[in-house]
């Protein structure tokens, strides 16, 4: 039985906090330029026509930049700083040397958590917003990234204006903390330190105030805070960005012991046994710790597998990751053993009430559906669990679900049907049930 690790108690949204509804507003004005040019981009380049180079990286051709410029009375410097962060903030989406609009550019008017999402991509994303200094070490460069977290959440904390000096006194501390944990002493036998040359100054150690002057500038290029006259103040978004991130370290760390960090099936069977509230916060905590993407994935790996449980809870988890999921589940819609369950998401995804949704699915796939939950319940659940599943069948009588049952071909029709008859009370049914399976595992009608 897993052992829960001790909780601590989420951090507290920062002191004035707006509302979602503001926020979102905040986002959609800062991300208004990017929202622009990926909008007309999704006009004036039709189906086929690549308006990136050929380079992988989906960047605008000139072409394509001065036509923008032109439609949008901008320079097309202006449209490539735009186009970056649409594709930072995730407005569009790149694949290979192509790009194509976003989920969240199309939910951009309705859904305030897809803006904030894209928002918080940008965020995310703030050490690529704004070139890095040229003449610096590319190591040093990457120690102030890993060590900005701590910076950003000591200005959310302060909740004001900080000194520049000691916001780098800070750095200076964090950045030697990580020079630190990374020292290794190799195995083995060791020379002998009084014939060893004495080590030289590295440019590692070179001083951090331009690269924390570069950090905070960059910052506030994608809105995260003010800065100027030697203080930083963060941003109402970035405030409340530096909480969420700190929100989400600590549901991770409220999760049983091993379900963060093994893969999405074993994390799916160590949900199975609980309750439906008790293994959303789970979903959530194992979804914070890794990327959307991949972990969408995952997921979808897991529910295209034998095991017919992990596949309605793959789903499940699914419905906590939201609008990000979209693309990737309506790319399932068409493989037979996923379908009812993405044609189900999506409908709860449009809008359709949970107890409705069923009436997108066919009779035929609304059928395929209720044996493969009926497989689930036979290999994990009870047997009188399976009796009352005959209950939420479409077919108004038994005869009729056992013809139509027999007619859509899934590969667990022969076992679900033993195991029905195994567990029904009454004679006459469950011999009518052994016939069904007897006959589709014979072949006969």
């Amino acid at each position: 039985m897993n052992q829960r690790r001790s909780r601590r108690p989420a951090p507290r949204p920062p002191e004035g906090t707006p509302a979602q509804s503001e926020l979102a507003r905040m986002a959609r004005s800062g991300l208004a330029g990017a929202a622009r040019v990926a909008h007309w981009a999704d006009a004036a380049l039709g189906p086929g026509r690549d308006g990136g180079r050929a380079d992988g990286k989906a960047t605008l051709s000139d072409e394509t930049a001065e036509r923008a410029a032109a439609d949008l009375g901008l320079t097309p410097a202006q449209i490539r700083a735009d186009w970056d962060t649409a594709r930072l903030a995730g407005l569009v989406e790149v694949h290979g040397d192509s790009a194509r609009p976003g989920w969240r550019l199309r939910a951009w008017d309705r859904d305030d958590s897809a803006v904030l999402r894209g928002w918080v991509a940008l965020f995310d994303a703030w050490s690529l917003a704004h070139p890095e200094p040229a003449d610096h070490e590319p190591a040093a460069v990457a120690e102030v990234v890993s060590a900005m977290p701590q910076v950003l959440s000591f200005l959310q904390l302060s909740a004001g204006p900080v000194p520049v000096e000691q916001l780098l006194d800070l750095l200076e501390q964090r950045v030697t903390e990580l020079r630190t944990e990374r020292c290794e002493i190799p195995y083995g036998p060791q020379p002998d330190p009084a014939n060893q040359p004495q080590p030289q100054p590295q440019t590692a150690d070179a001083p951090l105030e331009p690269l924390l002057d570069w950090a905070l500038h960059a910052l506030a290029s994608v809105g995260a805070l003010t800065y100027g006259d030697g203080q930083a103040t963060l941003t109402p978004l970035g405030s409340w960005a530096v909480w969420v991130k700190l929100e989400q370290i600590c549901v991770a760390a409220q999760s049983p012991a091993g379900n963060i960090e093994v893969g999405a099936e074993e994390m799916l069977r160590g949900c199975s046994q609980l309750r439906p509230n008790a293994a959303r916060a789970e979903y959530r905590a194992w979804l914070a710790a890794r990327p959307v993407g991949s972990a969408v994935t995952e997921l979808i790996d897991a529910a295209r597998g034998e095991d017919a449980l992990l596949r309605g809870l793959a789903f499940e988890a699914l419905r906590v990751v939201g609008a990000p999921a979209e693309p990737d589940v309506r790319a399932v819609a068409d493989e037979p053993t996923l379908r009812p369950y993405a044609l189900l998401w999506l409908a709860e995804h449009d809008g359709h009430d949970p107890e409705d949704a069923h009436e997108v699915l066919t009779r035929e796939e609304a059928t395929w559906l209720w044996v493969d939950t009926a497989a689930a319940v036979a290999d994990h659940g009870e047997a009188p669990l399976l009796v009352r599943h005959l209950e939420s069948a479409v077919q108004p009588t038994v005869p009729m679900l056992l013809d139509e049952v027999r007619a859509v071909g899934h590969p667990r029709t022969v076992q679900v049907l033993v195991a029905l008859a195994a567990a029904h009370p009454d004679p006459a049914l469950a011999k009518a049930v052994r016939r069904a399976a007897f006959q589709v595992h014979t072949g006969r009608s």
